[in-house]
């Protein structure tokens, strides 16, 4: 369970990172600086973040062309940006921060409240969907396990209780999936709706088989044998 998200800060000036971590500091989160675009590109290439503050106007590399990169690359292309500009263009340059795949662009001096409010926004959802993720795997370890388990007690137990055991096991692992699928309602993390329509999948083909088994069903060929 993830306990803290990180937040990237990207700024030359040290001043300008030292505001933002006094402003942010009461989330509670991890803070990591960054005083160019490039050390911002390394930092993403080793930590997951979920969100990253990002001035536009800095030397060598700017915002743009930092998120550009940012962009590109499949491990982080999701990651929220808020642009941090001291520059103030008009609509022009808001429209260009926002075709750089920015969430948010706000102008220098801005409220310290609004941006924090903002951020904890996005670490809100990255907390829930890391959440979410790890329920998915959860449910997914659940079920490969409950299928191993079946395999083995197919050959030891009589048919009646083995398959009182599984029906009961499967129900509550899908009483857990439907559970995992209603908070997804709300979630816009396109990795764990997969996951879950992938168990959901997986789950209706067990309870179609565990069905198919009970006495009565269909025909001889779908009955567990009787014990020798």
């Amino acid at each position: 369970m993830v306990q803290k998200a990180k937040i990237l800060l990207v700024d030359d000036r040290p001043e300008n990172l030292l505001a933002l971590e006094a402003i942010l500091s009461a989330l509670d989160q991890t803070l990591v600086r960054a005083s160019s675009g490039e050390e911002a590109l390394k930092a993403l290439l080793t930590d997951d973040f979920a969100v990253i503050l990002l001035d536009v106007q800095m030397p060598g590399m700017d915002g743009f062309e930092t998120a550009a990169h940012i962009k590109r690359r499949e491990r982080t292309r999701d990651i929220p940006i808020i642009f941090l500009t001291a520059i103030n263009h008009g609509p022009h340059h808001t429209f260009r921060g926002y075709a750089a795949g920015a969430v948010d662009y706000i102008s220098k001096p801005f409220d310290p409240w609004v941006l924090r409010a903002k951020v904890s926004v996005f670490v809100e959802l990255y907390m829930k969907n890391c959440q979410l993720r790890e329920q998915a795997a959860l449910l997914r370890l659940q079920l490969e396990s409950g299928q191993a388990a079946r395999a083995g007690a197919l050959e030891t137990q009589e048919p009646a209780g083995l398959l009182a055991e599984l029906s009961a096991r499967l129900a509550a692992v899908e009483e857990q999936a439907e559970a995992l699928s209603k908070q997804l309602d709300e979630s816009a993390d396109a990795a764990a709706v997969a996951t879950a329509a992938h168990l959901e999948r997986k789950l209706t083909g067990l309870r179609r088989a565990l069905d198919a088994l009970e006495p009565g069903a269909g025909s001889a060929a779908g009955q567990l044998p009787s014990p020798s």
